[in-house]
């Protein structure tokens, strides 16, 4: 009797190891946006809470980061790894931040590659954000191989801080150096460019010598030299520029503003799209949608100059209930996500400033985005860095009591991510994304659910899908 019920048990172990099969059928396209927060290090905004902290703090708070993130069903992180001519990441170009453990202090380890190795693993995307000019700020020290102290001449004065002159070539030189420096020893998944070129007013008239159309010019080579030497260098690496959310006042017709980005800023981001200098822009529009800068009567107008790049307007989750937007419900960021989707020409996609109002809930917003990210997303793909598609892999799944075990072995080495999708019937959801580099994980039944299918997608560097491999009990 004994050895029967152990042939039985063994026979029907066997049943369930053979219970999903390979199928020759397909899954539909997983979700395609980009949702991403700023994380901003300078004065402590976002992280670490503050400079000082021991390393095993500033990684267990990131960590807090991501995870919330995940759970959130954001898929990008863009993190500040410049903030005034220093360095959140090793490097021989410019002192460790003193946002971190002081001025030119190293804080016992490496915070990018922390991130983009911890980011990865939970399908997020990690770009490198830099701040190109700023330099020093209200006189706080520097580390001793700062460019303020190995250059002064680059500096110029504005306010109470000091830039390098965006129209000096050396300077120009020095910034891109130092990027593509981040481009070819880290494995980033985009570089970032906020607002900041020339200084806003009243500190924008600092004593170069240039007129606005000189400086403009000096500009747009800076940008397109960006492009493309991170195109050349890494085609699959994300290119995008944040810059103030007006281009000029009066464009579109009725919109207002106090401050002219081609002229005070010689910004001429309309350019850059229409160009093709980036692969996303995210103008910052962070007014509310009823107001003298309306956020759809903006969106539009950057959405028509190029319909093949992208436009992922920021969106200020940090002027809810604030200083700046009194009595701002978090109900309007949800009806401006909803616009973005509704009036994106190219693919949708936000970017959310910062992630101190989103980690602290403010006016709710958790909730709000709970109920527009119903599921997990994978950021559009860019066809124009390259068209590879990935092969599709062989695959085989062994139900593991209350766990589903999924392994698969890709045909190439083209993957960047896995996309594991769930279906019952004709509806399919995407249940998680995983790194390139991944060839096994086991999910929980109650994530499975119900599902009679389980898809393993390759997705490219490019963001380009592959055919999956799909399993069928």
């Amino acid at each position: 009797m004994k050895n029967l019920l152990l042939i039985m048990l063994y026979l029907f172990g066997a049943v369930l190891a053979q219970a999903w099969q390979q199928v020759n059928e397909g899954a539909p396209e997983p979700a395609r946006e980009f949702r991403a927060v700023w994380v901003s290090t300078v004065y402590n905004l976002d992280w670490p809470s503050r400079a000082g902290l021991s390393a095993e703090q500033q990684k267990q708070e990131l960590l807090v980061i991501l995870n919330k993130a995940v759970q959130l069903k954001l898929n990008a992180i863009i993190l500040q790894v410049r903030p005034n001519g220093d360095a959140l990441y090793r490097s021989n170009l410019e002192p460790w931040s003193a946002w971190l453990s002081g001025p030119g202090v190293n804080p016992g380890y490496d915070p990018l590659a922390f991130a983009i190795s911890e980011a990865h693993k939970r399908g997020l995307e990690l770009h490198a954000w830099f701040n190109p000019f700023r330099a020093t700020i209200s006189g706080r020290p520097v580390g001793r191989n700062h460019i303020s102290r190995r250059n002064p001449g680059l500096l110029k004065k504005a306010g109470s801080t000091t830039i390098l002159n965006p129209s000096s070539p050396a300077a120009q030189q020095h910034v891109l150096n130092v990027i593509m420096d981040v481009v070819r020893r880290y494995d980033i998944d985009g570089v970032h460019l906020d607002d900041y070129f020339y200084p806003y007013p009243p500190h924008n008239d600092i004593a170069d010598g240039k007129s606005p159309a000189q400086r403009r010019a000096a500009i747009d080579a800076f940008v397109k030299r960006l492009y493309t030497g991170v195109k050349q260098t890494k085609p699959w690496v994300r290119v995008g520029i944040s810059p103030f959310g007006i281009w000029q006042p009066g464009y579109p017709s009725g919109v207002q503003a106090g401050v002219n980005a081609y002229e005070h800023l010689a910004c001429d981001a309309r350019k850059w799209l229409a160009n093709g200098w980036v692969d996303y822009l995210a103008p910052q529009l962070y007014w509310r949608i009823d107001s003298d800068q309306s956020f759809p009567d903006l969106m539009r107008w950057w959405s028509a100059i190029n319909p093949r790049r992208p436009v992922w307007p920021g969106i200020a989750t940090a002027r809810i209930n604030s200083k700046e937007d009194p009595g701002r419900p978090a109900s309007e960021i949800d009806a401006q996500i909803d616009l973005s989707r509704r009036l994106a020409r190219q693919s949708a996609g936000q970017l959310f400033w910062s992630w101190r109002s989103i980690g602290g809930n403010a006016g709710g917003i958790q909730g709000y985005l709970a109920r527009r990210y119903t599921g997990c997303a994978v950021p559009p793909a860019m066809p124009w860095s390259g068209n590879v598609r990935p092969a599709r892999p062989t695959a085989q799944a062994r139900d593991r009591g209350n766990a589903l075990q999924l392994a698969w072995s890709p045909i190439d080495n083209s993957a960047r991510k896995w996309v594991i999708q769930a279906g019952v019937g004709k509806v399919w959801r995407t249940i998680c994304v995983l790194p390139g580099s991944q060839r096994r994980v086991t999910l929980p039944a109650g994530l499975i659910g119900p599902a009679t299918r389980i898809a393993i997608r390759p997705i490219s560097a490019c963001g380009n899908s592959g055919s999956p491999a799909v399993l069928a009990r």
